[in-house]
């Protein structure tokens, strides 16, 4: 079995302007204030949430992030880099349930929105996530992810950050309302062109 699909140690990485680091209790109340964006809570919030009492969601959002890495996935808050506040999540999951590959999911807050912060976040993620492990990363060979079609931003950040559309999966997001969309898959490897030098991470 390999290392990193059981746990994992709590990572910080930075790069140029912007800090992923392990959530914290205190991250709360700045989720709370993410999960009143209509788009944040429609797109990444998941059923849990949005079905959770608008005063609960916080907390249903963030309880079971903290114990994350214990769990086998990385679940960053991306964060200012001087003060620590939150700015989105990034979350890099289901590592090795298929071999050497994950899939990740994203979100920033809409003060942060309109100067490429998520890509950013997904490409330092993606850095340390193909990383081998010796030096500190996951090791990993692929990485997916999907977003509903109609949630046009996810798709700019995922190919801002050089991950390709690969296909269309028909009718694989429902929506709160019960409403089916096809999603977009997109992926990155490691061995793609244009990969710049492994984030730091302590």
């Amino acid at each position: 079995m390999s290392p990193t699909t059981t746990a994992l140690g709590p990572r910080t990485i930075r790069a140029d302007d912007l800090l992923l680091r392990p959530l914290a209790e205190t991250d709360e109340p700045a989720v709370a204030e993410a999960l009143q964006d209509p788009g944040i809570l429609r797109w990444a919030a998941g059923r849990s949430v949005t079905e959770a009492p608008p005063r609960d969601r916080a907390r249903a959002w963030l309880a079971p992030r903290l114990s994350c890495w214990d769990n086998g996935a990385a679940v960053f808050a991306v964060a200012d880099p001087v003060r620590g506040t939150l700015l989105g999540s990034l979350s890099i999951r289901e590592i090795n349930r298929l071999p050497d590959q994950a899939v990740v999911t994203y979100w920033v807050t809409p003060a942060a929105r309109g100067r490429g912060l998520a890509a950013r976040a997904l490409q330092t993620a993606a850095r340390w996530a193909f990383t081998p492990v010796a030096d500190g990363g996951l090791g990993l060979h692929r990485v997916t992810l999907d977003h509903a079609v109609p949630n046009v931003g996810s798709c700019r950040v995922a190919t801002g950050a050089g991950f390709r559309l690969e296909g269309t999966m028909r009718d694989f997001y429902v929506d709160a309302d019960g409403a089916r969309h096809d999603s977009h898959l997109h992926a990155r490897l490691a061995s793609d062109t244009g990969e710049e030098q492994p984030a730091s991470a302590r």
